[in-house]
């Protein structure tokens, strides 16, 4: 699709729409394909890879701009790059229903493989198979929200699938090495922060080091993954 829009003269191509509806009225912004997404998710951090112009419409395919007096009784501010913001984060992406039902079915299985990658089964300590997890999410009915990182929903689903199945997010496996004159005092303030210790192993160490074997937490917003 092809778009001019006639205050600046500028012909928007391979155009992807995010509308909102605010104040009664509605407002457009005129997006890269598959940058929306990628925004949400926080994979793609540059603004300008992700917006085709910092201006808000009324209707992009017309080339319609939004007057400044609605901007502000609708946002509070006149600072276009700023309503981008607002409409690329809540508003909602103008699709077809086959382009719809494959980003959703796209995010359903990004959403299993985070889940697979970072829970076992608390029996066995063994990670379940992406698809064994789609199956669970199917299960218990669980809709993908387009408008959510699917960081944030592999939390939900993890929480959810407690309810139905074994499941448990994986620990963080750590080798320590610490200075032998330091042992006993750090071994007991370290020792109230670990769940489990594998092996012990006394040595004449200069200076101490830190080894990260196996890391399966990831921080998202205040909770960890």
């Amino acid at each position: 699709m092809s778009i001019f829009t006639p205050t600046n003269q500028i012909r928007l191509t391979n155009v992807a729409v995010v509308r909102m509806k605010k104040g009664g009225k509605r407002f457009e912004i005129a997006c890269y394909k598959n940058k929306v997404m990628s925004w949400r998710s926080g994979a793609e951090k540059d603004l300008d890879e992700v917006l085709q112009t910092h201006s808000v419409f009324v209707n992009v395919s017309k080339g319609q701009m939004a007057k400044k007096d609605d901007l502000v009784k609708a946002f509070g501010t006149g600072d276009q790059t700023e309503i981008c913001k607002q409409i690329l984060s809540k508003g909602e992406l103008q699709v077809s229903d086959k382009e719809r039902q494959s980003q959703l079915e796209a995010m359903f299985r990004d959403i299993a493989t985070i889940v697979a990658e970072k829970c076992v089964n608390p029996d066995t300590k063994r990670p379940y198979t992406v698809g064994l997890i789609e199956r669970a999410m199917k299960d218990i009915h669980y809709s993908v929200k387009p408008n959510k990182s699917t960081k944030q929903q592999a939390l939900e689903v993890i929480r959810q699938l407690k309810e139905t199945m074994e499941i448990q997010r994986a620990h963080m496996r750590l080798r320590l090495e610490v200075p032998a004159k330091e042992a006993k005092r750090l071994r007991e303030k370290l020792k109230p922060l670990l769940q489990v210790v594998e092996s012990e192993d006394a040595a004449d160490l200069s200076r101490g080091s830190l080894e990260v074997l196996s890391l399966k937490d990831v921080e998202e917003g205040d909770e960890k993954l």
